[in-house]
C-alpha cells in the first residue's frame, strides 16, 4: 500500500474536502496548494499523477491530530470534530422521496414456507400462448427411399 492509497483511504474514512486537508496541513506549517495535492488523488496512470512523500502523509497526520485532538492548550473532542464535517457535506436534493423496496412473493401463499403453494392461484396458471394465425406451410414433400431392401 502506497502513500497515496493512504491518504485517499483517510479522505474518504475521514469525510474530507481538498480545502480542508489544505488547512490540517497549514497547523503543521506545510503549505500546499490543492492542485499539487489533487496530483496525489488521480489514478497512477495519469499524466500528472505524483507519488505522495513521507513527508506530505507526515505532516497530514501530524496535522490530523492537532485537527482531531487539539493542542494541550485546547483540547477538542474528536466526535464533535468528525460531526461538524459530517454535517457539512450537501445532502442530495430530490423531489420526491424514495420509497422503500420491499420484496413480496408473487403468491402470498408461496412466500409463507409452512404450506405448498396452492394450484389454483395466479402463480399456478400456464404461460399465455400466442396462436399463430396460419399452420405452417410444408415447403418439401417428404420422399420415399427406395433402397432395395423388402419389408415383410
Amino acid at each position: 500500500m502506497t502513500n497515496n492509497d493512504i491518504l485517499k483511504k483517510l479522505r474518504v474514512a475521514l469525510m474530507l474536502r481538498d480545502d480542508q486537508i489544505v488547512e490540517i496541513l497549514e497547523l503543521v506549517d506545510f503549505r500546499i496548494t490543492k492542485s499539487e495535492l489533487g496530483a496525489f488523488f488521480r489514478a497512477e496512470d495519469h499524466e500528472n499523477y505524483m507519488e505522495c512523500g513521507d513527508q506530505v502523509l507526515r505532516n497530514f497526520l501530524n496535522g490530523l491530530v492537532i485537527h482531531l485532538r487539539g493542542t494541550k492548550e485546547n483540547p477538542k473532542n474528536p466526535n464533535d470534530v468528525l460531526a461538524k464535517h459530517k454535517a457539512e457535506i450537501p445532502k442530495k436534493e430530490s423531489t420526491k422521496e424514495r420509497p422503500e423496496f420491499k420484496a413480496s412473493a408473487k403468491d402470498a401463499e408461496k412466500g409463507r414456507g409452512d404450506k405448498a403453494p396452492s394450484k389454483t392461484g395466479p402463480a399456478a396458471k400456464k404461460p399465455f400462448k400466442k396462436k399463430t394465425a396460419a399452420p405452417k406451410v410444408q415447403v418439401v414433400e417428404k420422399v420415399v427411399y427406395k433402397n432395395g431392401k423388402n419389408k415383410k
